[in-house]
């Protein structure tokens, strides 16, 4: 039976991405949905792409565009350097590009011009990097940004009442919309949590791979995951996005 799997956030840390992976045991039939967040962080942010860019041609994959990823695509086309991005792993990403020709630069655009702001499945589970803000789903959206940045979204689920129900009037419409949400962009290592969190019907399975947590890849059906080791103990020499 083909397994789908959901990846959080990876932040240019490859050795944890080819870990975790390796931990799975791949089938051909797997399909594997990454939530965004590739770039920024450890030293191997390009190299992220140029794995990413092979391992769609083995297995069926699907590609959600992160804050951190967008700000990368701006800057692959000409776009000023954003100092905020450069604070928060860009002058990483910026460096894994040492040596890079042109040619490779604009397979690596074109690559992140395709990713998607969400994607819906025919049970009705969304994934989506960040968040919306529309009580009609992400489809109504006035701003697109918030596919990348909202925290709204997670934050309303991980504090809810859990004595409300989902046929009272104060169960919130958002997450009426879809039977399930997966998500990345907030570290659960925010609440010191080093695995996927679970808030209402959203799964949150940013583990803070950027940071001192873990890379995370989940079954989306059975719930089961599989984590890389720290990051930070992949790569000893360097401090990731930690300050």
């Amino acid at each position: 039976m083909a397994r789908t799997f959901v990846i959080g956030d990876i932040h240019g840390a490859l050795r944890a991405l080819e870990q975790v992976l390796g931990r799975i045991g791949l089938k051909a039939d797997d399909q594997l949905i990454f939530l965004g967040d590739y770039v920024d962080g450890w030293s191997q942010s390009a190299q992220v792409i140029d794995y990413l860019m092979q391992l769609e041609k083995q297995y069926a994959c699907t590609f959600i565009k992160g804050n951190h990823d967008a700000w990368c695509e701006s800057w692959l086309m000409g776009g000023f350097p954003d100092q905020t991005w450069q604070f928060n792993g860009g002058k990483e990403t910026v460096a894994s590009y040492d040596g890079y020709s042109q040619s490779q630069k604009n397979s690596h655009i074109i690559f992140f011009n395709r990713m998607k702001d969400y994607v819906i499945d025919s049970e009705s589970r969304l994934f989506i990097h960040a968040g919306f803000t529309s009580m009609h789903g992400p489809a109504m959206e006035r701003y697109d940004t918030s596919y990348h940045w909202d925290r709204t979204l997670w934050e309303m689920a991980i504090t809810m009442d859990k004595r409300i129900k989902r046929d009272s009037k104060l169960f919130p419409k958002r997450l009426l919309v879809f039977n399930e949400i997966f998500i990345g962009h907030t570290p659960t290592i925010n609440y010191d949590v080093d695995v996927p969190m679970n808030g209402c019907n959203v799964w949150n399975v940013d583990t803070g791979a950027a940071f001192y947590g873990k890379l995370t890849a989940m079954d989306i059906d059975t719930k089961k995951f599989w984590q890389s080791d720290p990051v930070q103990q992949l790569y000893p020499n360097e401090k990731g996005r930690n300050r």
